[in-house]
């Protein structure tokens, strides 16, 4: 039997025709507001899902820029956007309004970090995890808890990939399970242990289907479990954990310490995942001047920018500067050095 259903709703009339989502569903969706952290490989299908899915309004948070080897499995980015420089919460945007120009769109070209992080996730309904690094989900948990804003976790390296539900008060939080970030060089990360794009496309589904139902409104059906899938084995596992609920000493939801949050926890200045590269973070009261720094730059080699970014390489390093005064300097993996080198070519 046909279902009649407002033109405006057309376009999503085959998951409209789903019964757990129905027409009220939809209109939930068209009205909800999310903030996706991290716009590469989870981000970019997420979020295309999710546009595609009609989430009415879809702030896009991303740190970085776009080079080849991320085509790989981010899926909204393409080659003419590595040509172009392109930031990769503005190149995911302009190929999403193309796809869905009924979804408000809001890139944001900014490192997360304790003192905007509220600013970005105040006004969300749901906040989605599409980053690289444990500190940055530390730093959403802290934030969902004290807003007391559901979040979904999802991580992948190699071929293994988790997610997991996060609603404060109903379920675990992140540091229920994991008290402490794991210290720098225990963990692989995809330069040592690589990441295949499906796997990466299976775990960010996981989390674009728990978005729409807790979205919909459809509460019960959301997972209540650590979710651990790995693609090349062909393992699926499923970790109870609500049961930790209450139960563990947790320092964020049962301590109510918000150290990530108020900068007791976290650096300011990072390595990057599989890049040689260091993200170099001091904050400005004003934008940098682009054209200033070019003409200073312009002795030392080729400089290119736009509105988004500038690039230049000097001494065998690479420097991609950004209007809030953060850097990433590729071509040492030393914090020190790259504090240095910052100091010296974009100033204190």
């Amino acid at each position: 039997m046909s279902v009649d259903m407002p033109d405006s709703l057309d376009r999503y009339s085959r998951q409209v025709r789903f019964p757990a989502l129905g027409e009220a569903g939809q209109l939930k969706l068209l009205a909800s507001r999310v903030t996706i952290c991290g716009c590469g490989a989870l981000g970019t299908v997420l979020t295309n899902h999710l546009v595609r899915a009609g989430v009415g309004r879809v702030r896009l948070v991303d740190r970085d820029f776009i080079e080849t080897h991320n085509l790989q499995r981010q899926i909204l980015f393409d080659e003419q956007d590595v040509a172009d420089n392109l930031p990769k919460a503005e190149a995911a945007a302009r190929k999403l309004r193309l796809i869905n120009s009924a979804v408000t769109i809001e890139p944001v070209v900014t490192d997360i970090d304790h003192t905007n992080i509220l600013d970005l996730v105040g006004d969300a309904d749901l906040i989605l995890d599409g980053t690289d690094n444990f500190e940055t989900r530390y730093l959403i948990n802290d934030a969902a808890v004290k807003l007391g804003k559901p979040w979904i976790f999802g991580g992948v390296i190699g071929s293994e990939g988790q997610t997991m539900t996060i609603v404060p008060g109903k379920t675990p939080c992140i540091r229920c399970l994991i008290e402490d970030s794991p210290p720098p060089g225990m963990t692989p990360t995809c330069e040592t242990a690589g990441v295949l794009g499906p796997a990466v496309a299976v775990i960010a589904s996981f989390e674009a289907i728990e978005a729409i139902k807790l979205l919909s409104g459809a509460r019960d059906a959301l997972n209540t479990e650590l979710i651990m899938v790995d693609v090349w084995d062909w393992t699926f596992r499923r970790l109870k954990v609500a049961g930790l609920l209450g139960k563990v000493d947790c320092p964020c939801c049962q301590r109510r310490r918000f150290e990530w949050l108020d900068g007791t926890l976290g650096s300011h200045t990072t390595t990057l995942c599989g890049r040689n590269a260091v993200q170099v973070a001091t904050r400005r009261p004003e934008p940098l001047n682009f054209a200033e720094l070019a003409l200073r730059l312009a002795p030392l080699g080729e400089v290119r920018q736009n509105a988004f970014m500038l690039r230049f390489g000097t001494e065998g390093y690479e420097f991609t500067v950004f209007p809030d005064g953060r850097a990433i300097i590729k071509g040492t993996n030393d914090i020190a050095k790259a504090r240095t080198l910052y100091a010296q070519f974009v100033g204190s």
